[in-house]
């Protein structure tokens, strides 16, 4: 019986996770992502101030060079309102809703 041998090239590797197919993919996924975070997003009741501020500050951005070393296809999710953090994680007095934990479980697949 024949054995398949396999040589890893660094630079074919290199060249396969800054494809168009890769970013495709990771795009697709931040979509996805960001989708479930917009449909899950808290709204403000009626005391406050900007009600779907929060809701409207979701973005997506990507890149060939992204990663620790700059080396590979990424997408990016983000909430811009200077709150998201507090949305988030929880303060004393509001609990964590982890909207962007929830939308990554729900649509990273």
């Amino acid at each position: 019986m024949a054995q398949a041998r396999f040589k890893m090239s660094r630079k074919g590797v290199g060249q396969l996770l800054r494809s168009p197919m890769v970013r495709t993919e990771m795009e697709r996924r931040a979509a996805l992502i960001e989708a479930v975070a917009v449909s899950i997003s808290p709204v403000g009741g009626p005391g406050d101030p900007s009600p779907g501020q929060y809701k409207a500050s979701w973005s997506t951005t990507s890149t060939t060079r992204g990663g620790r070393n700059r080396d590979r296809a990424t997408a990016t999710v983000r909430n811009s309102s200077y709150y998201a953090r507090w949305v988030e994680y929880g303060t004393e007095r509001v609990p964590a809703h982890h909207v962007l934990l929830r939308a990554a479980r729900a649509g990273g697949r």
